[in-house]
């Protein structure tokens, strides 16, 4: 009778055991610093979002609840929190708005991944499945989206309307949507444009007026006044 010993598998090498709690180490520090940068903005969002006063080194005062203008101001060290800034204002270069929007939908879904692994499912599996939820997403947003063409000046002010009613100039959002519209349309070109360079447009902030006073100039404006010199040349007559 013969007798036939099975060796067991090896244990794993503490160096193993040590790389792979490592690994989940930096994963939970991500998606945490990546929370807390959402956790900052999120209850700015939305028409009764609250507005944040932040101030500089140098003692400037900002009060706003625009969130890329927030995370602007924030001095953001961790590289996952600063994915989240970059984040924000990517949508504010392509869209002009839904910047808190963004980063909040972010968090949400980090702390769904957080919950996911957890049960112990693997991070591949849930990225493949994010991106598999994202062209769904594309696709119903695609159906029930209006096609607007920029040559309906009433359909843009409507919808420039809309974006302001969450700020802080929201009562003066009639009287600012027709500017913000006509100053788009004047740098481009409706027939062709799909978008905007805002670095062609340019907002003069000046003191003693009010809201009401503001006017969109199709031209230049010299924030100082310049002083014209003449030089008089005398001639001596022969």
């Amino acid at each position: 009778m013969a007798e036939v010993a099975a060796k067991a598998p090896a244990p794993p090498s503490k160096g193993q055991f040590s790389e792979r709690e490592k690994e989940k180490d930096v994963r939970t520090s991500n998606i945490v610093a990546a929370k807390a940068v959402a956790n900052v903005i999120r209850t700015s969002l939305g028409p009764k979002g609250m507005d944040k006063m932040i101030q500089s080194p140098n003692g400037e005062v900002t009060i706003t609840n625009d969130g890329a203008t927030i995370l602007k101001q924030m001095d953001v060290i961790h590289p996952a929190a600063k994915m989240l800034v970059d984040l924000s204002h990517a949508q504010d270069v392509e869209a002009g708005d839904g910047t808190t929007t963004v980063v909040v939908i972010a968090g949400a879904l980090l702390s769904a991944c957080s919950s996911l692994l957890e049960k112990g499912i693997h991070p591949t599996v849930i990225a493949e499945s994010f991106m598999k939820a994202s062209k769904k997403a594309q696709e119903v947003l695609k159906g029930m989206a209006i096609p607007l063409q920029l040559t309906e000046r009433e359909s843009l002010i409507k919808s420039a309307v809309t974006s302001l009613n969450s700020k802080v100039v929201s009562q003066y959002s009639n009287l600012l949507a027709p500017i913000a519209v006509d100053a788009v349309l004047r740098v481009i070109d409706p027939k062709t444009a799909i978008n905007v360079d805002l670095r062609d447009i340019r907002t003069v902030k000046k003191l003693g007026g009010t809201i009401d006073d503001t006017e969109l100039v199709n031209g230049i404006v010299f924030t100082q006044s310049f002083a014209l010199c003449r030089r008089t040349v005398q001639s001596s007559e022969r």
